[in-house]
């Protein structure tokens, strides 16, 4: 249960938690953090034993990485090994989740996936890796093909070995597009933005939502300029509630970005738009099944 939903060792120590746990067992003996510690830990080398074992009877892995910094500016990395286990069903595991101290250096990144593989011992077994498309991934493939060639482990003289994420592809497609049309869609954003920046505003305009008989469940979404994924979350709920905006505007004087219709036929069609990339998005970022047969399609498409 502890690490299932993530609680902290010291709730072993909560009183109530304790009473909870005497009442339904009276037999039960509390235990300090520190045993909960050690007991996850034992766990956690149990587990990792068993996957170790595992990975011993898999011939090919896959690898995909992803690295981000937090808002607290420490940078992790999180490395995932796909690969296919003895009854051709297709598996994922987290080999690793680690801090990654700056700077991030395409060295750096190819040093720690390195260590990883040697540590779980499939350094010989990796076929592809999955990274975005910026310089510094581009160094640390690099040094990795250096590293596999050495061994002879490279597979196919590595012509495969980079696989470039089809996702951030077309993010870095979508965003520049985005950045032609800002304008386009100004006053929908700054209209979003009036609302959410104020309880009072939103509690007028969910009122307003009310009187008109539309689903409360739904709420307006300010995008973030870094991802344009969110641009799309926020244009489809302030269409879904673009009636609402001019009746607002009757009750705020001090609201000045009402969109014309013409704004809101634009914003229609730039949803659309994002719609189409939304869903190969979607489609290319599943991890229950292959997505490499998917991209061509989805391109094309596009």
């Amino acid at each position: 249960m502890i690490i299932v939903h993530e609680y902290s060792f010291r709730m072993a120590e909560h009183k109530l938690f304790n009473v909870l746990l005497k009442t339904l067992n009276p037999r039960f003996d509390s235990v300090s953090r520190v045993t909960i510690r050690n007991d996850c830990i034992k766990l956690f080398t149990s587990e990792k034993k068993k996957l170790k074992e595992m990975f011993n009877s898999v011939g090919k892995i896959c690898l995909t990485k992803d690295l981000w910094t937090s808002n607290q500016t420490i940078g992790y990395m999180c490395l995932t090994a796909h690969y296919m286990d003895m009854d051709w069903q297709l598996q994922k595991r987290i080999i690793s989740f680690c801090g990654l101290p700056p700077p991030h250096t395409g060295l750096a990144i190819a040093d720690a996936i390195l260590q990883c593989l040697i540590d779980w011992g499939i350094e010989n077994k990796v076929c592809t890796v999955t990274m975005d498309n910026a310089s510094t991934y581009d160094t640390a493939i690099r040094n990795l093909k250096d590293n596999f060639f050495l061994k002879g482990t490279l597979y196919f003289n590595g012509r495969i070995f980079h696989v470039r994420c089809c996702a951030h592809i077309l993010n870095l497609m979508v965003q520049d597009g985005l950045d032609e049309i800002r304008g386009v869609i100004e006053n929908v954003r700054e209209s979003v933005k009036y609302f959410k920046m104020s309880p009072t505003r939103l509690h007028k305009f969910t009122e307003i939502v009310r009187q008109l008989q539309l689903p409360t469940s739904r709420r307006l979404i300010l995008d973030v300029p870094t991802r344009w994924n969110s641009t799309y979350k926020m244009l489809e709920p302030a269409l879904f509630f673009k009636e609402v905006f001019p009746r607002y505007a009757e009750r705020d004087p001090n609201y000045r970005w009402l969109p014309s219709i013409d704004d809101w036929n634009k914003a229609q069609e730039v949803c659309k738009f994002l719609e189409v990339f939304s869903e190969a998005t979607l489609a290319f970022s599943g991890s229950e099944y292959p997505t490499s047969n998917l991209f061509l399609p989805e391109v094309w498409r596009i």
